[in-house]
């Protein structure tokens, strides 16, 4: 999986970009006919070595979806980051901030 061109377009678009999860495949597997939770994990894994996260965190599967890809040193990274560890935090059981999920219901489903 060669994602460099997705590292450029990133940094190109000052640390955020748009993309289709069907670009995502086109350059991490090609000849596979669909997208698996293993390849999705795969992509995590090889775009967080170029310095890269995804919003939502965790890749749908589906190929007709589009995600964020963000430059992780980025202002926006960094803020990114920190809500995922809160969520993450929330979905322990230790709330970092009371209602927080209440208040903005669409941050459980793209942070965790």
């Amino acid at each position: 999986m060669d994602f460099t061109i997705v590292a450029h377009a990133v940094e190109v678009d000052h640390g955020i970009k748009r993309l289709s999860m069907r670009f995502i495949k086109r350059y991490a597997a090609p000849d596979r006919v669909r997208l698996s939770a293993e390849l999705c994990e795969q992509i995590t894994q090889a775009l967080d070595a170029l310095g890269l996260m995804t919003l939502p965190r965790r890749l749908p599967t589906s190929e007709t979806e589009d995600i964020f890809v963000i430059q992780k040193s980025s202002p926006l990274g960094e803020a990114v980051a920190i809500a995922s560890s809160i969520a993450m935090m929330e979905k322990m059981g230790t709330p970092v901030l009371p209602s927080l999920f209440e208040r903005f219901p669409e941050a459980r489903r793209h942070l965790t």
